[in-house]
């Protein structure tokens, strides 16, 4: 690959690699010595108490190498899995802590919870011996409900949490909130559930512990989106070995979504069998396992209500939300439905006005926390159905309600009412634009094709807007090699997003050098620096900081340039990979300058000889993307089943770097997306708290014939916030596409059942569910 620069459409340097079968994930590690097989033996409960355990058995198997209860995790005073997010009631005071070792300690909380750990030569040995362990439980009562578990009477997760509420958080002005509504013509109100997802990740979490003895130090090998979030939990929090004694590593991620972030059980686990056995040990689940134990997403249940003045002009949203955390708080639990993103509820409209209550729900459930989009697909969602059925209710057209109050271009920038600054947008144009790609006008014409052939054709909207890229700083290393070629350190981790691709481009585009001679590094907290891939950031804020770096070489290559051909620093000019004096043919390459920078003498006082850098990113703002997802599908009234014709989208996403790897960023989030809105459910028995959706057999994942081809366009207007400026672009598609879809089915049953409101996923058989009631109560 030769030089190239920032917007254009460049093809992933990584793809050959890894779709010739070089790709090196947790699985395929390479290790020094053949690794012990760990497995987790969990609880098959939802709610109890453990009695007593027996491991004389399994410990006597043969193979077993090595038994742990939670009673060895307390005699070793080991520490509890934290939340990392402070949250303050609205009363003042701190938000619930929940006490979650990394096995569990006289009960279980949800069925998955990690009860003893088994190691052995082989995985069928420690398979074979968990069967052994004998747990006398003594069942408790459970409660699975998001709303539910919230009621009096329901069971208590934790005894010290008061009605199962870890926090009661808020967000905005009550009191002008409350004038709003006080004044308004009308209130439209309705209530919307957020279905909890498996993340499902194409490579499932795993771990593998080496340990040296030499220092006594491990390397733990996990499936991450930071090393740099992973090591101090494990290390100083839980095991309290210190962050010396652990090198934490990762290597090609096969999907991450957020869930990949955090510090689950088995990692601390699976370093401290090692420490105790001297040896490496590794434990990769399956996917059932996977279902039991990964974080989940979503799971919010809302009563939304909206003041409108006469004109249909918003004037105050009240929000109250209950977010299920299930039974323990995660690293980012506490932060998703609150901080994350509830400020996103002010979406693109001029609301002078709004208050939010978040109620953190404990459940008997696995815990929630990020997944892709972490908050903004929750707010989104809630808003933009809510809106649509605003206009349903007021008799407008879903474009003509949000033309009334979208934010317009002559204010911006524009401060929410819940104080955040839009820097930058056109938001009226993106909708318009986004309106003619679909083909807005014309949809009346292809309805009534639809109707003649049978079938009820439907076209749903959303906009919406992503806070996104701001938070921890991110730095960028780099390291001039002596074959001419450059290493660039970085702390964010990609899971398929193509960093390779983008940093490469970033830099080939400042220095002026072929892309071959740039090499990424991530993934080894021996070298990276700290970072962490999540919240849209690493391109506006990692992304910036490999540009800050190219600058900082450039600046410093003039002074030694300056120096080797005796010239005035002031008369050196740099482009193309080149130092030249101006006005002269004198002139030295970057490497060449790179090796005349290795002289002290060349370089200037005070400084370290070569041109070897580093930069910090400190965000200064976030960045907000936005833009319009337009669905156009048809339900055939006979079976519910729904087809997706066409999808549409408009997105303002400023610089963009490179089109094609941001085209397949925003696909994959609305497969997502659609996949949330048309079949993804996790669905906890009410009766008996087990999993009832725990592997692929009755969880369905979207497939390729039911995910659109995406007509994507850009409108875009340049970030101001970062010296890129580009938006956060990774999460985008899995905001948009839940509200566009349900809109559309609503649009397409209404006119025929008068149903005004239908909850995700809609699957065929609930459609024809509510289709079929409808016809019921008519033949009545």
């Amino acid at each position: 690959m030769a030089k190239f620069g920032i917007g254009q459409s460049v093809r992933r340097v990584e793809d050959p690699r890894l779709l010739t079968g070089g790709g090196r994930y947790t699985d395929d590690t390479k290790l020094a010595q053949p690794a012990a097989r760990a497995y987790v033996l969990r609880s098959p409960h939802a709610h109890a108490d453990i009695r007593k355990i027996d491991t004389t058995a399994a410990k006597k198997a043969p193979g077993v190498l090595l038994v742990l209860t939670g009673d060895d995790v307390k005699k070793a005073g080991f520490g509890d899995l934290p939340c990392l997010v402070p949250v303050t009631n609205r009363d003042g005071t701190p938000r619930a802590e929940t006490s979650r070792p990394m096995l569990a300690q006289g009960r279980v909380r949800h069925v998955g919870d990690p009860v003893a750990l088994v190691v052995a030569e082989t995985l069928e040995q420690a398979k074979d011996a968990a069967e052994l362990i004998e747990v006398d439980y003594a069942p408790r009562g459970h409660t699975v409900g998001t709303y539910e578990s919230a009621q009096p009477g329901a069971p208590l997760v934790h005894d010290h949490i008061k009605g199962n509420v870890a926090f009661d958080w808020e967000m905005g002005d009550r009191a002008r909130t409350e004038a709003a509504f006080a004044k308004a013509s009308r209130v439209v109100k309705l209530q919307i559930v957020n279905n909890r997802l498996v993340v499902n990740s194409m490579e499932p979490r795993g771990a593998i512990c080496e340990y040296d003895p030499k220092d006594d130090r491990s390397t733990l090998w996990v499936s991450s989106q930071g090393v740099s979030v992973i090591r101090p939990v494990v290390a100083d929090m839980i095991l309290k070995i210190g962050q010396p004694k652990l090198r934490v590593r990762t290597g090609d991620v096969g999907g991450g979504f957020g869930m990949k972030i955090f510090v689950h059980p088995e990692y601390p686990m699976v370093v401290w069998a090692s420490r105790e056995l001297k040896r490496t040990v590794k434990w990769i689940p399956d996917r059932q396992e996977a279902f039991q134990s990964d974080v989940q997403g979503r799971d919010h249940v809302s009563i939304a209500e909206m003041a409108l003045d006469k004109d249909c002009k918003f004037l105050g949203l009240r929000v109250t939300t209950y977010a299920a955390l299930g039974a323990y708080l995660s690293h980012f639990g506490a932060f998703i439905p609150t901080m994350a993103g509830t400020g996103m509820l002010a979406g693109l409209y001029q609301t002078p006005a709004i208050y939010v209550n978040v109620k953190g729900v404990m459940t008997n459930t696995v815990p929630t926390d990020a997944y892709r989009g972490a908050g903004r697909p929750e707010a989104a969602y809630l808003l933009e159905r809510f809106v649509d059925h605003i206009a349903r209710e007021t008799g407008l057209t879903p474009d003509e309600i949000r033309k009334r109050n979208l934010v317009k271009p002559n204010q911006i920038p524009w401060t929410t009412a819940l104080g955040d600054v839009y820097d930058s947008g056109d938001f009226d144009n993106v909708m318009l634009k986004g309106m003619e790609k679909a083909d807005w006008k014309g949809f009346p014409a292809r309805r009534a094709a639809s109707l003649a052939k049978g079938k009820w054709r439907g076209m749903g909207m959303s906009t919406y807007v992503e806070k996104c890229s701001g938070g921890a700083p991110e730095s960028a290393i780099a390291k001039f090699n002596d074959d001419d070629t450059i290493t660039v350190y970085v702390g964010v981790q990609t899971n398929g997003q193509g960093h390779e691709t983008a940093f490469t481009q970033i830099m080939s585009a400042r220095l002026g050098v072929d892309a071959e001679r740039i090499r990424i590094v991530q993934g080894d907290s021996d070298f990276t620096p700290e970072g962490m891939t999540g919240g849209s950031r690493s391109i506006p804020v990692a992304g910036a900081a490999v540009l800050g770096v190219s600058d900082k070489i450039i600046a410093k290559g003039k002074q030694v340039a300056a120096t080797a051909m005796e010239a005035s620093a002031g008369d050196i000019e740099y482009a193309d990979g080149t130092f030249k004096i101006v006005g002269t043919d004198r002139q030295m390459s970057l490497f060449d300058v790179a090796k005349a920078a290795k002289d002290p003498k060349n370089v200037p006082a005070g400084e370290k000889p070569g041109l070897d850098d580093d930069f910090t990113r400190t965000p200064q703002a976030a960045t907000f993307p936005n833009g319009c997802h337009i669905c156009e599908l048809e339900v055939d009234p006979d079976t519910g089943t729904i087809e997706i014709l066409n999808y549409s989208i408009m997105d303002d996403f400023g610089t963009a770097l490179n089109p094609l790897l941001l085209q397949g960023q925003v696909h994959g989030g609305v497969g997502q997306g659609v996949g949330q809105a048309l079949t993804e459910k996790t669905v906890y028995d009410d009766e008996s708290g087990q999993l009832m959706s725990g592997s692929f057999m009755d969880y369905a994942l979207p497939r390729a014939d039911i995910v659109p081809h995406v007509h994507f366009d850009m409108h875009n207007s340049l970030c101001k916030t970062n010296p890129l400026g580009v938006k956060g672009a990774g999460e985008a598609g899995a905001i948009g596409a839940p509200p566009a879809v349900v809109n559309a089915i609503v649009d397409a049953i209404h006119p025929h059942t008068g149903v005004k409101h239908v909850d995700m996923p809609v699957t065929a058989a609930s459609l024809w569910a509510v289709i079929d009631a409808h016809r019921a109560r008519k033949a009545a």
